[in-house]
C-alpha cells in the first residue's frame, strides 16, 4: 500500500511550539491532579519527588532534543523510534503514545467539567450531567483544533498567561503573607512513619510521573514549526524547565501555607489545595480558583489533542494504522489532519462514557504508563544506536555529554516505568484493582500486537528515506 508523502504546513514559531508544550504539561494540571495523592502517600516530604522526577525527565527532554533535531517530523516518538530502530520499534512507541494521550483527553475533559459545573452553582452533579458537560467540552475543543492553527495559538497563549499568573501569583502571596509551617516540614514524612525515602516516596514519584509529561508535544508538531532543527529542541527542554519551576514553587508554597498539616495528612483524603486557599482567602476565592482550573485543563486538552492527532497522522502517513489513507489526508486551506483529530475525539468520547466506573480509573492510570513506555522506546533505541557507534548528531547536539545523558535517560525511564506499573492497592482492595496497571498494560500490548500483525506488511520505509528519494528525482 502506497501512502503519498504529504507535508503539514509550516505556520508555528518557536514561541508557539514552546506554548503548546507548556500547555500540554500544564502547571495547574500537573500540580492539582497529584498534590493530594502525593501528600497522602508520603507526607510533606513528597515535595522532593518533584525535583527528582523533573531531573529524570530533563534527561529525557535532552535526548528528545537531539532526536527532534535529526527527524523533525509529525509524530515525535513514533518517528524517532522508527528512524532509530525500524518500524516495529516505531509502531510500539506510537501505540503506547496514542493510547496514553487519547485517554488523557477524556480525563482532561472530565476534570474540566468537574470544575466548570460548580462555577455555575451546580453542587454534587450527577455522573450523567458531568459526562454530558465533558462531552460538550470535548466537542468544543475538537472544533477549535479543526478550525485552524490561529485559533489554537491564541487560546493556548491566553491560557498560559492565566496559568502562570495564577500559579506564581498565588504561590507568592501564600509565601509572603500566609506561611504557617517552617521550611523543615518539607523533610518530614508525616503520616508515613518518617520513611519518606522508601515505599511511600516511590509511590509519590509514581504519582508525580504524571506531572512532567507532555513536553514532547513540541516534537509532535515539528513539521509545522519554522527552523524545527533548532526551535523544537529548545521548545521541548525550555517548556519542561519552566513548568518544573512553576510546579515546584507552587507546591512548596502550598505545603508551607497548609494549616494543621499533620491533621490534613492523617485524614488521608479530601482536597488540600482548595481547603488551604479557602482557609486563607475565604469562600470568595473558590470561584476564581475553579475558573483557573478550567482554563488549565482546557488548554492542556487543546495541546494534547494537537499532539496525539499529529501522532495518528504521522503513523497513518506511513501506512502503520488501519484506515491509513483517510487518516493521512490533510484538508482545508490550513492543511490540517482533520480526520485524525476527529478519530481521537471519538475514542476519547467512548472512554468518557466509562467515567465514574472502576474501569475508567484504571484507564486513567494508563495515561502515565503510556507516556513512559512511549518515551522509553525511542530513548532506549537511541542508547542502542550509540552503543553501536552509529549515532549521527543533528543541528542540536549534546556533544560529548550525549552518550552518558542518553544512557541515564534510558535507565531512568525503565525504573520509573516499573515504579508506575508496580502493583499497588489500598488494604482490602480486590486483586484486580491491585494488579490493574500491569494487567491493563498487558491487555493493550496484546491488542497492539493484533493490530500490528494486520498493518505490518503495509508500513512504508522511514519518512526521511522517502523524502530523500523524492528530492533526488
Amino acid at each position: 500500500m502506497t501512502i503519498t508523502v504529504s507535508r503539514l504546513r509550516r505556520s508555528f514559531s518557536f514561541r508557539t511550539a514552546f506554548s503548546l508544550a507548556f500547555a500540554d504539561v500544564s502547571p495547574i494540571v500537573a500540580l492539582y491532579a497529584i498534590f493530594g495523592l502525593g501528600l497522602f502517600a508520603a507526607g510533606p516530604a513528597f515535595f522532593w519527588a518533584f525535583p527528582v522526577v523533573l531531573a529524570g525527565q530533563l534527561l529525557v527532554a535532552a535526548v528528545f532534543g537531539e532526536l527532534s533535531s535529526r527527524w523533525p517530523f509529525a509524530g515525535s516518538v513514533y518517528q524517532w523510534a522508527t528512524h532509530l530502530r525500524g518500524s516495529r520499534w516505531g509502531w510500539a512507541a506510537a501505540w503506547a503514545y496514542i493510547w496514553g494521550l487519547t485517554v488523557a483527553l477524556s480525563t482532561l475533559a472530565y476534570g474540566a467539567a468537574g470544575f466548570l459545573l460548580p462555577v455555575f452553582g451546580v453542587e454534587n452533579p450527577s455522573r450523567t450531567l458531568s459526562i454530558a458537560v465533558a462531552l460538550v467540552i470535548l466537542v468544543a475543543g475538537t472544533v477549535t483544533n479543526m478550525v485552524g492553527r490561529r485559533v489554537l495559538k491564541v487560546m493556548v497563549t491566553v491560557s498560559i498567561l492565566c496559568e502562570v499568573l495564577g500559579s506564581i501569583g498565588l504561590g507568592t502571596v501564600l509565601l509572603l503573607f500566609y506561611r504557617v509551617n517552617p521550611v523543615s516540614v518539607l523533610f518530614e514524612g508525616v503520616g508515613a512513619g518518617g520513611q519518606w525515602l522508601s515505599g511511600p516516596f516511590l509511590m509519590a514519584c509514581a504519582y508525580v510521573g504524571f506531572s512532567f509529561v507532555g513536553f514532547e508535544a513540541a516534537g509532535s508538531i515539528a513539521e509545522e514549526v519554522d527552523r524545527p532543527e533548532r526551535n523544537v529542541p529548545r521548545a521541548i527542554i525550555l517548556s519542561l524547565l519552566c513548568v518544573g519551576f512553576v510546579v515546584i514553587f507552587a507546591s512548596a508554597a502550598l505545603l508551607l501555607a497548609t494549616p494543621d498539616l499533620a491533621r490534613v495528612v492523617a485524614a488521608g483524603g479530601g482536597d488540600p489545595v482548595t481547603a488551604t486557599l479557602t482557609a486563607h482567602f475565604g469562600g470568595a476565592i473558590v470561584k476564581p480558583l475553579l475558573i483557573m482550573f478550567v482554563i488549565g485543563f482546557v488548554s492542556s486538552f487543546l495541546a494534547v489533542q494537537a499532539a496525539v492527532s499529529r501522532a495518528v497522522f504521522g503513523s497513518a502517513r506511513d501506512g502503520a494504522l488501519p484506515g491509513a489513507r483517510l487518516l493521512a489526508t490533510l484538508t482545508g486551506r490550513e492543511r490540517l489532519p482533520v480526520h485524525a483529530i476527529g478519530l481521537v475525539a471519538l475514542v476519547a468520547a467512548a472512554v468518557l462514557l466509562l467515567a465514574g466506573s472502576e474501569l475508567y480509573g484504571v484507564l486513567v492510570n494508563m495515561t502515565a504508563v503510556g507516556f513512559q513506555i512511549a518515551f522509553a522506546v525511542p530513548v532506549i533505541g537511541a542508547a542502542v544506536t550509540r552503543l553501536r557507534e552509529r549515532w549521527v548528531p543533528g543541528a542540536f547536539s549534546l556533544g560529548r555529554w550525549g552518550a552518558p545523558v542518553t544512557y541515564l535517560a534510558a535507565l531512568w525511564l525503565i525504573v520509573e516505568s516499573v515504579n508506575i506499573v508496580w502493583p499497588r492497592g489500598a488494604p482490602g482492595s480486590p486483586w484486580y484493582v491491585t494488579w490493574a496497571m500491569p494487567l491493563m498494560t498487558a491487555l493493550l500490548a496484546a491488542a497492539g500486537l493484533v493490530v500490528y500483525a494486520v498493518v505490518r506488511k503495509r508500513i512504508a520505509e522511514p519518512l526521511a528515506v522517502r523524502l530523500a528519494r523524492e528530492e533526488g528525482r
